[in-house]
């Protein structure tokens, strides 16, 4: 008689703080996979209850009793099905007790079986150890005559705790995450299951969530492995779903999505990040400063994506240095998107500026006070805007800039979400030329002209900066490998280069801790991922 087990994988969009609604959605997965799947288990991602990363929500007092609430719905209303769900678990009730990042295998009116996360990240976005207290024990539960050993995240990073599952009888393993999306990681994931099912010559179930959650994004890219290491199963990346895998005679068998190209798969996260912030934020829609430049092109096109051409605003503010073909390419852009379009000059408020400055200033020469000075105005318009109309302003900054301080406080660092901020500008060309392969939006010119941030006259980035190739790959070297001066001058970069990328990139940590937060696409991202203190003398290291 064949023998099956169908396990769903539940890959949700969940709201961190929304206890109530994350529970209404995992109920919905539940008997979706109960009823139209007629899955034996349904399987949420890591704190499904509370939504990940709660940061310092887990220490509000009230917070206990919602996570508690919340387990008593799941008990009371999930039957016929087995269902995983992951929550914090608070030992004592409250919040001055033990907590614990937990998950429970919930059947038919009870808890049959309780794991607390073992392995506590504590580097990059992670900062668990803040929180959680990590569990010691294994977790193996029975399921139709099948012993699963579950494990949570991190603990699939290390060889302990699904040797301790396989050890105390575990026939396959169930690991549910809420794992961070960044460029590459997805190979790294597929590193790390192969490892744990080598090493215990047992199956694995990988259930991750989908989203955005401020700086984070999290790509689902749910799986499974069969005990020899083959894909049994793929969800698709960065889709929301309840997808079921069987198990027959012991062997999994189910669907493998396609999948994503590098730029496919970050122009998915950056979509999905800028909608997820904008409209849970409640913003009801976005303003873009539109200059006719690549940087501003990609991210209206990212938001149009995201919110639909209705939500998006996008407002050119030429200068006297601004010239005719940028503003004929931001309206161009415009069109092709079918998004709002206004121009706005600045002109009058950057000659009021400098009539109020010109006694202050006699005698000195015009210099980047003159050029922020106009990056402020536009600054002030699209703020003003902003509060007249409700509207979120989205910077336009990308990494190459950020990293060295090549953007204006107060000016285009105005707003309050950056959806490129963690993107190089080698790879914002080329997010350009991937999107244009769907639909032709970003006009060509735009792409394949010298960038310029039109501030005075006949002004490219070159002026100011090393080739984008280059600076580029220094600051991955410097900023994401940590490498030290000496060690990109031997990899073969010119030293004065170097020494000159590195010292912006010091001298700027205060410029960027004042910039509005943005998806994380590198390794290493500013801001919650990469501390460095504002005053701080470190030279070759």
């Amino acid at each position: 008689m064949t023998k099956t087990l169908t396990l769903a994988l539940a890959q949700l969009n969940l709201w961190v703080g929304d206890v109530e609604g994350n529970v209404g959605k995992i109920i919905a997965a539940a008997l979706k996979a109960r009823d139209g799947l007629k899955a034996d288990l349904v399987a949420c991602s890591e704190l499904s209850l509370i939504g990940y990363p709660p940061d310092d929500l887990l220490l509000r007092s009230g917070l206990p009793k919602l996570i508690e609430e919340g387990i008593q719905r799941l008990l009371a209303e999930v039957h016929g099905i087995t269902l995983v769900v992951g929550l914090p678990e608070y030992e004592l009730g409250r919040v001055d007790g033990a907590l614990y990042n937990a998950a429970y295998v919930i059947r038919d009116g009870s808890v049959v079986a309780r794991y607390r996360k073992q392995q506590l990240p504590n580097y990059g976005v992670f900062d668990e150890r803040r929180h959680f207290k990590p569990g010691f024990s294994p977790c193996v539960f029975e399921l139709k005559g099948k012993l699963i050993g579950l494990t949570i995240c991190e603990d699939a990073w290390f060889s302990q705790p699904a040797s301790q599952a396989r050890d105390a009888g575990a026939e396959l393993l169930l690991n549910i995450n809420a794992s961070p999306w960044n460029r590459g990681k997805r190979s790294e994931r597929e590193r790390v299951l192969d490892a744990r099912v080598a090493e215990t010559g047992l199956p694995i179930v990988y259930v991750n969530c989908v989203g955005g959650q401020d700086e984070v994004v999290f790509d689902g890219n749910s799986q499974v492995l069969r005990s020899d290491g083959s894909v049994a199963f793929a969800a698709p990346q960065f889709e929301e779903g309840v997808y079921a895998v069987t198990m027959r005679n012991g062997r999994f068998e189910g669907e493998t999505a396609t999948l994503l190209g590098d730029e496919e798969e970050t122009y998915a996260a950056l979509v999905v990040a800028t909608r997820d912030y904008v409209t849970r934020n409640g913003f009801p829609g976005v303003l873009i400063g539109l200059s006719g430049g690549i940087d501003s092109a990609l991210v209206a096109t990212i938001a149009a994506d995201a919110l639909g051409a209705d939500k998006v605003w996008g407002v050119s503010m030429p200068s006297r240095y601004t010239l005719d073909m940028s503003n004929d390419d931001a309206r161009l852009e415009a069109e092709a998107l079918g998004i709002r379009y206004t121009t706005l000059p600045i002109e009058p408020a950057f000659t009021a500026f400098s009539a109020t400055l010109a006694e202050t200033f006699a005698g000195k020469r015009i210099d980047i006070t003159e050029e922020n000075l106009q990056s402020r105005s536009r600054g002030v318009l699209l703020m003003a805007l902003s509060n007249k109309f409700g509207h979120i302003v989205l910077t336009t900054g990308n990494k190459s800039e950020m990293a060295v301080g090549y953007a204006t406080l107060y000016g285009d660092m105005c707003g309050g979400f950056a959806p490129i901020k963690d993107v190089y500008k080698t790879l914002v060309y080329r997010l350009a030329r991937y999107r244009n392969t769907i639909s032709l939006v970003i006009p060509e010119r735009v792409i394949i002209r010298a960038p310029s941030a039109e501030l005075r006259e006949n002004q490219t980035d070159q002026d100011s900066l090393p080739p984008y190739e280059i600076l580029d790959a220094i600051l991955e070297a410097y900023v994401e490998d940590s490498r030290s001066i000496a060690e990109i001058v031997a990899a073969g970069f010119e030293e004065a280069t170097v020494r000159r990328v590195a010292g912006l990139v010091r001298r700027s940590e205060y410029k960027r801790r004042q910039a509005p937060p943005g998806p994380k696409v590198t390794r290493c991202a500013f801001g919650r991922e990469r501390r460095y203190p504002l005053t701080a003398l470190y030279g070759d290291v």
